[in-house]
């Protein structure tokens, strides 16, 4: 198993189920996109260009994209906590998850992407 992977697969629950709800959307939204495991983290790419990443901490889980380009999507409930190139979404049940919103998001890092992860 990849280690990607097992990070998934190894956390307890709710954060499991989350997590394989938010990799089928990622792999659903954009097919072309692949699993890697960087700074012990799933994140996926497309091509150079990161898309998001997968943070289990503190007693929720964090789906994190890269904004470097002004989004025109759900600003509002997006979190940045003092971060200059990642903003969140961020649950704690899976029951909250959104699939509407995390489509979006989804596809507004892929419309906005850049190889590298700063500006």
């Amino acid at each position: 198993m990849k280690p990607a992977e097992k990070y998934i697969v190894d956390q307890p629950e709710p954060f499991r189920s989350m997590l394989l709800q938010s990799q089928v959307l990622v792999e659903h939204t954009l097919p072309q996109s692949t699993l890697q495991f960087k700074w012990s983290l799933p994140m996926y790419f497309v091509g150079k260009a990161p898309i998001c990443y997968f943070n289990v901490t503190k007693g929720y889980f964090d789906l994190c994209f890269w904004v470097r380009e002004p989004w025109k999507v759900h600003l509002d409930i997006l979190v940045s906590e003092n971060r200059k190139f990642v903003k969140s979404l961020r649950y704690y049940h899976p029951d909250e998850i959104n699939a509407n919103h995390v489509i979006a998001c989804i596809e507004e890092a892929f419309r906005t992407r850049k190889p590298g992860f700063t500006a």
